[in-house]
């Protein structure tokens, strides 16, 4: 994608280009990313102010910044697992299968804690990396403030090389599949019965 540094703790974004997927958020907090040495690259399509302030952002930051308008399904799996973080800061996210690919990759994703979103990606916070649960980084209020917190934990665990590896292979060890998730049911079901 033309970046400068591969070193650099690189943030990844394939999504349509639409509010509803949080990208506004998003690009109010990309001097941030560039100021602590990192970079961005996005792939999507979209509402057009989203395309244009995505071009923009590429234009003040060309080192930094990578933009392909567009979709592309080789590149797209290529930019997640490419990725050290996958950004998802999704308004709303009823499931969501972006977040689950970068689980499985190995490329702990970045959510706002809603729907689905909520529902797969454990924060490193210091206590869930304590307990062994963290495997992403989550903020819960969609403000500028709280998605720029998620960013700085995610360059404080990239800095710390074995808890991050520890996240990555705990992300990549999730199991959201049929056969977890009847489990998940079944318990459900029988302390109903108990009850």
């Amino acid at each position: 994608m033309g970046l400068a540094h591969d070193d650099a703790l690189l943030f990844g974004v394939v999504s349509r280009l639409t509010e509803q997927k949080g990208l506004d958020l998003l690009l109010s907090v990309v001097p941030d990313i560039v100021q602590r040495g990192g970079q961005l690259v996005v792939l999507g399509t979209g509402d057009a102010a989203l395309e244009t302030g995505m071009k923009n952002a590429t234009a003040a930051h060309p080192s930094a910044v990578a933009v392909e308008l567009g979709f592309d399904e080789t590149l797209s799996h290529s930019i997640i697992v490419g990725s050290n973080v996958v950004m998802v800061p999704s308004r709303f996210e009823p499931c969501g299968l972006t977040q689950l690919y970068a689980l499985a990759y190995g490329s702990p994703p970045l959510v706002h804690r809603v729907g689905g979103l909520a529902d797969t990606v454990m924060d490193s916070s210091l206590e869930n990396l304590a307990d062994d649960l963290a495997t992403g980084f989550v903020f819960d209020t969609f403000d500028r403030a709280d998605i720029g917190a998620a960013i700085r934990r995610a360059f404080a665990l990239k800095a710390r090389r074995s808890e991050w590896k520890a996240v990555v292979k705990r992300a990549m060890a999730q199991n959201f599949g049929w056969e977890s998730a009847a489990l998940s049911y079944a318990e459900v079901y029988q302390g109903l019965l108990a009850a």
